[in-house]
């Protein structure tokens, strides 16, 4: 590839990615003021938890089978293609949300958006990866999860200035349509990978990309892909999100911004974090610093939950901590998960390590639902609960290699 079209690859794949934040930092913001407009008079406040949880889980659940099938699309077919298919996919029926009339009509939309949002994660991560090798990789690996998370920031300032509240959200399922045109581009004009139109047809026999994942050769670190996925994709979930609609709950009826704003010191950290992680990776080893990682977001997590409250000083600050560590994961994963596969299943295996994991976070959030309304809704109990499971992280990497001196093979 010539210099210009790598940088337009990044370039594009950092937008995408941004849009895509954008989609998963929708409803944490939106849930309590869409739930209140669509259930009118039914409303109740454990009941906008609860229908928070099942939107959450519905896009989980879409994100998890869109990224395993649309990340197989993309060793088939290629990953641009996959790639425009996947922005159409989560702008075309985001949009769509803005015509919702009841509950149940955004809930299927919200799954139909997972599906877009979850196959983008591996195709585009994929094509950077094979396009950006060598020394600079680490860097670049850290800015495509920046972008994730630089989109869930932009959403909480476009929230701040114009507040989302139950007489006026639609307006804002109709801004995240707009990708689409970015989905026409990648379609259209993006270059492909010259490591996968290398290796298109490499694969031994009739077995397929998401086949060969369960042979024995890969099987190994297809489990610990899984594994290392479902931690911090569960607890990012299943407990950190719930300090935004906390947040709301405590001082919406007096500062309606106020979730936007707890909303984007939690990105800005993200978006530091989920840059460092990869970074991080690199210099300390993949096991070292995941276990690192773990142990850090625990202790955060808990400390955030039990220690402070919305409005209270020093709320906001222990927020953006926690959006930073907690984020270190998943720019280790952006770095860690293409080098356990070979090119010819590299987007179907990473899609399936990092996908899987909303699988079991569609569960724990509903989970967590359930949870919370039998605690009495009591947003610091059910986060406190929930957090434990970043503690597993420490125990279960030292089963991973440690891939510090791999190199993506052609």
């Amino acid at each position: 590839m010539t210099s210009a079209q790598r940088y337009l690859v990044l370039v594009t794949c950092f937008l995408a990615l941004v849009f895509d934040g954008v989609e998963l930092g929708l409803m944490p913001v939106a849930s309590l003021s869409v739930s209140k407009s669509l259930l009118g008079t039914a409303f109740t406040a454990e009941l906008g938890g609860e229908w928070f949880a099942r939107f959450t889980a519905a896009l989980m659940l879409g994100a998890a089978i869109g990224g395993i099938a649309l990340g197989s699309l993309g060793d088939r077919i290629g990953r641009t293609r996959a790639m425009g298919v996947c922005i159409l996919c989560y702008s075309v029926f985001a949009a769509l949300g803005a015509y919702a009339r009841t509950q149940e009509q955004m809930l299927i939309l919200r799954f139909l958006v997972g599906l877009g949002v979850g196959g983008l994660w591996p195709n585009g991560i994929a094509l950077v990866s094979e396009c950006w090798s060598g020394a600079s990789r680490p860097l670049v690996s850290g800015a495509m999860m920046a972008g994730l998370n630089a989109g869930i920031l932009l959403l909480s300032q476009l929230a701040r200035h114009w507040p989302i509240t139950p007489d006026s959200w639609r307006w804002l399922f109709q801004f995240v349509g707009l990708p689409a045109v970015l989905g026409v581009f990648v379609l259209l004009a993006l270059p492909e990978s010259p490591k996968w139109l290398a290796t298109r047809g490499s694969a031994q026999g009739p077995v397929t990309p998401l086949r060969e994942l369960f042979q024995p050769a890969l099987l190994r670190f297809t489990l610990l892909g899984v594994l290392l996925s479902t931690i911090p994709m569960v607890g990012a979930w299943s407990a950190s999100k719930w300090m935004i609609p906390w947040a709301d709950k405590v001082a919406g009826a007096t500062n309606v911004s106020y979730k936007a704003a707890t909303q984007g010191w939690w990105a800005l950290g993200a978006v530091l974090g989920s840059f460092a992680g990869a970074q991080l990776a690199a210099w300390l080893g993949r096991r070292q610093s995941y276990a690192l990682i773990s142990v850090t977001t625990f202790a955060i997590t808990v400390t955030m939950f039990q220690k402070t409250a919305p409005l209270q000083p020093g709320f906001h600050a222990i927020v953006l901590a926690q959006g930073f560590v907690a984020t270190l994961f998943f720019g280790w994963l952006a770095l860690y998960l293409p080098e356990l596969f070979p090119t010819r299943v590299r987007a179907t295996g990473s899609g399936l390590a990092y996908n899987s994991g909303r699988f079991a976070t569609a569960l724990g959030v509903l989970a967590a639902g359930f949870l919370f309304s039998a605690l009495g809704g009591s947003y610091p109990r059910v986060g406190t609960l929930c957090a434990s499971i970043y503690a597993l992280g420490f125990i279960v990497i030292w089963w991973a290699p440690d891939t510090k001196t791999a190199d993506l093979e052609a």
